[in-house]
């Protein structure tokens, strides 16, 4: 084999090494990201060490819809998993463990299973916007999230995160495919 062909072949080689991993840092960071849940928060639906494909890309092109399960930057450097409860606009209220958004009754099918473990007492405290927030509503670009296990999360209750700027937000979490037998899509209920 000539110098030449051989130069040639390792610089085609090259060429595709390097387009590789451009394709992966471009998917990585506008399309798909990885991430692994931390906490108890989102119980049962998610577990600690939970292993997640979010969708980057979707809420460029769409808005977050009630009971999407999201990815956002609640500080500079920790990012959280939550379940999106409250659009802009919307009031919310929660009464013997039932949710009200705008003054109706709204199902949360994702938490039959950890009410049906309860033997006393209520999943979800009672409270409204008015009371912990000072606002009657969601205000607009902003969105009200909780995890499941609203026994144990550090959710919008909590001042410290409050309302989330939609520009937080990561990204929809599409896929669990950690553990391989809880592998599968991530559903809105």
């Amino acid at each position: 084999m000539s110098q030449r062909k051989k130069r040639n072949e390792t610089f085609a080689w090259f060429r595709a090494i390097a387009l590789s991993v451009l394709i992966v840092v471009i998917v990585r960071t506008f399309i798909l990201g990885n991430y692994i849940v931390d906490g108890p928060s989102m119980e049962p639906t998610l577990y600690n060490g939970d292993r997640l494909i979010v969708n980057k890309i979707n809420y460029r092109v769409s808005q977050p819809k009630r009971f999407d399960v999201v990815i956002f930057h609640a500080t500079k450097t920790d990012d959280y998993v939550k379940r999106v409860i409250g659009l802009p606009g919307d009031t919310i209220r929660y009464a013997n463990d039932q949710l009200y958004v705008n003054g109706k009754k709204v199902a949360e099918p994702f938490l039959k299973e950890e009410k049906s473990r309860m033997l006393t007492g209520q999943l979800t405290w009672d409270f409204s916007l008015k009371e912990l927030t000072g606002k009657t509503k969601v205000p607009k670009g902003m969105l009200w999230v909780m995890g499941d296990n609203r026994q144990n999360s550090s959710d919008s209750r909590v001042p410290q995160i409050g309302f989330i700027s939609e520009k937080k937000v990561v990204g929809k979490v599409d896929l669990r495919y950690w553990p391989l037998n809880d592998f599968g899509i991530i559903h809105r209920n």
